[in-house]
Parts: C-alpha cells; sequence; structure tokens
C-alpha cells in the first residue's frame, strides 16, 4: 500500500473511485436513477477543480501493488462555521469495496488527520448519509455522534445526514 497526496493527474483516477465507490455504497439509499447517471467525466470535471482549489482543501490516494488508485480521502477547513468546535472537515473518504477491512480507510484517515494536525486543526465533522454502512468506521475511529438528522433531498428522495465529530485529534 502507498499513500500520497493526490495530484492533478489523479483526477481520472479519483473520479473512477468515486463514481464506482458511490455505485455500491449508496444502492438501495438512493434512487437507482441518481447512481446510474454519475457519469466520470462529470466527476473527473469536479476532481480536477478541487485539485486545483487554493481553499486548504487537499486529498490523498492509496494505490495498491500495481500503482492504481483504490482510494482517496479529501477534507480541509469546516465551510459552514455552523459547527463549532469543528475545524476541520473530512469532505469525502471512500476504498473500492474489494479492498475494504484491509486497514485502508484507517490509514487514508490517518493522512488526513497528520495534515489537520500540522495545520493546527485539532477537531474535525463529517457529514454521512445515516443509512450509509461506513457509519461504524466513523465510530470505531472514534468519533461521537454530533448532527443526529438533517434532511436533504436526492432524486427526490429525502435522506436523512447525520455529523459525526472528532473533537480532540492526535
Amino acid at each position: 500500500m502507498m499513500i500520497r497526496e493526490a495530484t492533478i493527474a489523479d483526477a481520472a483516477d479519483i473520479a473512477k473511485v468515486h463514481v464506482d465507490c458511490w455505485r455500491t455504497t449508496y444502492k438501495n439509499i438512493m434512487p437507482d436513477e441518481v447512481l446510474e447517471q454519475l457519469s466520470y467525466e462529470q466527476r473527473t470535471e469536479l476532481w480536477e477543480a478541487n485539485l486545483c482549489s487554493q481553499d486548504g482543501h487537499l486529498a490523498y490516494v492509496v494505490e495498491n501493488e500495481m500503482g492504481e488508485i483504490i482510494g482517496f480521502v479529501s477534507g480541509g477547513p469546516e465551510k459552514s462555521g455552523e459547527y463549532p468546535p469543528y475545524g476541520g472537515e473530512l469532505t469525502a473518504i471512500y476504498v473500492l469495496k474489494e479492498y475494504h477491512n484491509l486497514g485502508f480507510g484507517k490509514e487514508l484517515f490517518m493522512h488526513l488527520l497528520q495534515h489537520f494536525n500540522s495545520s493546527h486543526v485539532h477537531s474535525a465533522i463529517v457529514w454521512v448519509l445515516a443509512d450509509n454502512p461506513a457509519c461504524t468506521f466513523y465510530e470505531r475511529l472514534g468519533a461521537k455522534l454530533v448532527v443526529e438528522h438533517h434532511l436533504i433531498q436526492i432524486g427526490g428522495k429525502n435522506l436523512n445526514m447525520v455529523a459525526y465529530g472528532w473533537e480532540l485529534l492526535g
């Protein structure tokens, strides 16, 4: 396993992982038509913009033994300012399903945590769909539930978001 900071050259590979993970993670949670409409090209454009951004967000990727990107994490300053004391935000973390339960997600999180600590950010929040099985992943990493109910609408379906937080990182 090799974890490194993502570059603009990784945008297409990150986009592929992002789309593929959405399709497996959110199957039976989000409407099928939302997942079917996901596009590698649109996500590549999104990731190109994200990786060129100067807003303090960054991403790390994990590569398998063949040098293929199999997962990523991204985060930066908490955007809304509505949830003190959380200074950082984990905005995305995905690992391809066939690589689950091998420690890659935890290692990606630890890299982001190190970045937060080196930036003097000692708390973080993550928003996640309440039905997402990853909720237990965050709990195992020591996160506490801080927001239990925040409705959003995706594809005409009301979905509940929850937020988990880490108050003392490091």
